[in-house]
């Protein structure tokens, strides 16, 4: 893949019987995954994950969000986690997989789209604020308002 090209890649969005392309992608998460939870998670209604691949098909990156409704505000889409390969970092992957997210809580739905990150992680701000995020003022809280469709 051309160092700065994410349009390369393909996005995949995993769904009930995609366990093993989620086991092959296993060594982008913080630890292994264990397929009874891998299968756990794609059966789930309003569990979200998306592979990131090269041609090649080689999972590059993935993000996951979960589906949350508050009495008080509604559907919106938590992203779980987001990881790109470490060799694929800064090329645009996180921010492909970020807006594909965001399209599936529209089509769901969903107000908003938020998660949090530490502070001092500048590649996951970096490629939210790309995005459209804003960051709450003095947190890590990362924020998407949709406006409502018309």
């Amino acid at each position: 893949m051309d160092g700065s090209d994410a349009s390369k890649i393909t996005l995949r969005r995993l769904s009930e019987g995609d366990e093993a392309l989620l086991l092959a992608a296993s060594p982008l998460f913080d630890r292994p995954v264990v397929p009874a939870l891998a299968r756990d998670f794609l059966a789930r209604p309003g569990h979200h994950l998306l592979l990131a691949e090269d041609p090649d098909g080689t999972a590059v990156g993935f993000i996951s969000g979960v589906e949350m409704c508050h009495p008080d505000k509604g559907l919106e889409m938590f992203i779980y986690e987001l990881g790109v390969a470490e060799d694929r970092r800064r090329r645009g992957v996180a921010s492909r997989l970020i807006v594909a997210l965001a399209g599936i809580a529209r089509e769901r739905g969903c107000y908003g789209m938020w998660t949090g990150t530490e502070h001092d992680n500048e590649a996951a701000l970096a490629a939210y604020r790309s995005t459209g995020a804003v960051i709450e003022p003095g947190t890590t809280i990362v924020v998407y308002t949709f406006p409502p469709e018309p």
